[in-house]
């Protein structure tokens, strides 16, 4: 890979951030910045560099986060 790894993680963020905003999904932006590029960064320094997959993981990721926090006011 050629690419550098601090390319990849901006690209990965970037399409998630984006997916995120444009299915209205997105909620704080500071909250979001940090879940979303904490565990690209993870999933990174755990050897992944695809952007499609940081970036599907990073969704998945911030999804369960939102759906645990909501809980948790709820209850």
């Amino acid at each position: 890979m050629n690419e550098l790894l601090s390319t990849v993680m901006e690209t990965s963020l970037h399409i998630a951030w984006d997916y995120l905003e444009r299915t209205g999904e997105l909620g704080d932006p500071e909250i979001a910045g940090r879940m979303l590029l904490d565990t690209i960064e993870g999933l990174i320094l755990r050897g992944e560099t695809r952007k499609i997959m940081l970036s599907n993981k990073a969704i998945d990721a911030y999804r369960q986060f939102k759906a645990e926090r909501r809980l948790t006011l709820v209850s």
